[in-house]
């Protein structure tokens, strides 16, 4: 989209926004849950979810925009199929990434119909300008434009069909207070327990037409690190071994000899997961060490570390963050197997009692 000062003209570009229409035709989109009913865990946000949707449809309106925020992986893209598929709207996806310029969030509001949903992915990444015509969009569904420049420069109200916004953002903390206000529904999400993950398998061995065994299941489950999107993906990968070594059905043998293979522990640590740890330990003795140095030094990208590595890492207790750095604790030597020398657990009993 641009503007110059006689004309407004709104031209839309395909890698901006997709529909949904269709999308349940390729096998990642089968495995997504269609309904509420459908969608395993998070119980308390489906409960809230259910009330508000059934509240708005009963007024005849459409439903307050929403925030979800989490881990990746957790089920935010999943929810917002879900919330347009009940609410009876279309769902336009995007990224805030994808979004580089005013023109471009205007081009994709100005395309959406009455009850749509719209899905914006990573929203704390919004640049400043971008975010300022979201907020009277979010509020009185309208789109400020101001054309020209100097003396002659004037403001032109576009008015919108009533939508849906849900953002979807896995650092909170990251968006600016005016934004998160706007936002009638805020939802965290958790971590899933080894049960439900357990469920989520066994219902996308059957939507793959996937033979798998009780106890399979459970492994699978056990190293997923209470992210379904992880346990799909495992359950894919260990089809794709179970495939060619036996005869396609999935026993615990053909798990475990697959995530061996793939280098997934026990407890669903990778190899960047254990690289980490051992720097840690060996690199710099068990004392805090800054992210960016850490990330230089296992050549990974801090984001990547914050983002995907550390949530889990701190919430099985084998790392801490402190004021001075990430620090490893007792639980990360004792999975690898080091032993603690004196020095190291002075440090880790030192920032025991600091947090008690």
């Amino acid at each position: 989209m641009f503007f110059d000062n006689d004309e407004e003209e709104f031209k839309t570009d395909d890698r901006l926004v997709q529909s949904t229409k269709g999308e349940y035709d390729f096998e990642e989109n089968v495995l997504r849950p269609k309904s509420l009913d459908a969608y395993v865990g998070q119980n308390k946000v489906k409960e809230n979810l259910k009330v508000y949707m059934n509240a708005a449809k009963t007024r005849g309106e459409v439903l307050e925009h929403v925030l979800l925020y989490g881990a990746p992986g957790l089920g935010k893209t999943t929810l917002a199929h879900i919330i347009a598929n009940e609410m009876g709207g279309q769902l336009k996806l995007t990224s805030a990434p994808a979004i580089e310029r005013g023109g471009d969030l205007a081009a994709i509001l100005t395309n959406l119909n009455d009850g749509d949903v719209l899905f914006i992915d990573e929203i704390h990444r919004l640049n400043h300008s971008v975010e300022e015509i979201l907020y009277s969009a979010m509020e009185d569904y309208a789109l400020d434009i101001i054309v020209g420049k100097g003396p002659s420069a004037r403001n032109i109200r576009f008015s919108l069909k009533k939508f849906t916004l849900i953002g979807a953002t896995t650092r909170a903390g990251m968006i600016a207070n005016p934004l998160r206000d706007r936002f009638g529904i805020i939802c965290r999400l958790e971590m899933y327990t080894p049960n439900e993950l357990k469920d989520i398998v066994m219902r996308s061995a059957r939507m793959l037409n996937i033979q798998v065994e009780d106890e399979a299941a459970a492994e699978i489950s056990n190293r997923s690190r209470g992210t379904p999107r992880i346990a799909n993906r495992l359950l894919k990968r260990v089809r794709d071994f179970a495939t060619i070594n036996g005869n396609g059905s999935v026993t615990v043998n053909d798990a475990r000899y697959a995530l061996s293979k793939m280098e997934v522990d026990g407890l669903g640590l990778d190899e960047v997961d254990r690289a980490l740890l051992r720097a840690m330990i060996e690199k710099f003795e068990g004392k805090p060490v800054g992210l960016e140095t850490l990330a230089a030094t296992i050549n990974e990208d801090a984001g990547t570390i914050e983002d995907v590595y550390e949530p889990y890492l701190l919430q099985l207790g084998f790392i801490a963050r402190t004021p001075r750095g990430r620090m490893i604790l007792r639980g990360g030597y004792e999975h690898l197997g080091y032993k603690m020398t004196e020095r190291q657990r002075e440090q880790v009993s030192l920032f025991d009692k600091d947090i008690k």
